[in-house]
């Protein structure tokens, strides 16, 4: 199977891989599952290979674990095998990761883009750890733009208070 990217050729999926599609805005997640299959998580608005037409799926509070194959739900966008947290956390068995993504296969579950989002739902089943950098990315970003503001904003009352004096 040829990956989604134009830089090169990726390593093969193997079942129990996370999968890293690159959206215009965002990255989705899903699980390899073998035979050119993936789990994921999509909101019902999603439709697969949607791109950037899918990021209006993040407003959704509800998904459905869907089983695809990889080529659809990438579509057009480049994607890449990264299991990112595998010095951090033991995987699963690769048997126990099959499974219990495949038990959830066309199930209805809570969505959150803060706490339950595609990212989470892959690494719960990789690791048993729900996590997502993408979120944690961009908390990180917001407050530091918001301490920047402040910064910023004490400097002028700073700076408009010593004009004010030396007037």
């Amino acid at each position: 199977m040829a990956s989604g990217s134009p830089l090169g050729p990726w390593p093969e999926p193997k079942p129990g891989d996370l999968i890293e599609i690159f959206r215009p805005l965002y990255r989705h997640w899903a699980i390899y599952v073998g035979d050119g299959y993936v789990i994921h998580l999509a909101p019902p608005s999603e439709i697969a290979g949607a791109g950037a037409a899918s990021i209006m799926s993040a407003l959704a509070d509800k998904a459905i674990v869907k089983k695809e194959l990889l080529c659809d739900v990438a579509g057009r966008d480049r994607y890449q095998v990264n299991n990112k947290h595998d010095n951090e956390y033991t995987p699963l068995p690769i048997n126990k990761i099959i499974k219990q993504a495949e038990e959830l296969v066309g199930q209805e579950v809570l969505y959150k883009l803060t706490s339950e989002n595609c990212e989470h739902f892959v690494n719960e089943l990789r690791y048993g750890v729900a996590r997502s950098d993408q979120v944690r990315d961009a908390v990180t970003a917001a407050g530091i733009a918001g301490v920047g503001l402040a910064v910023f904003g004490l400097v002028g009352v700073f700076l408009s208070r010593n004009k004010k004096q030396k007037q």
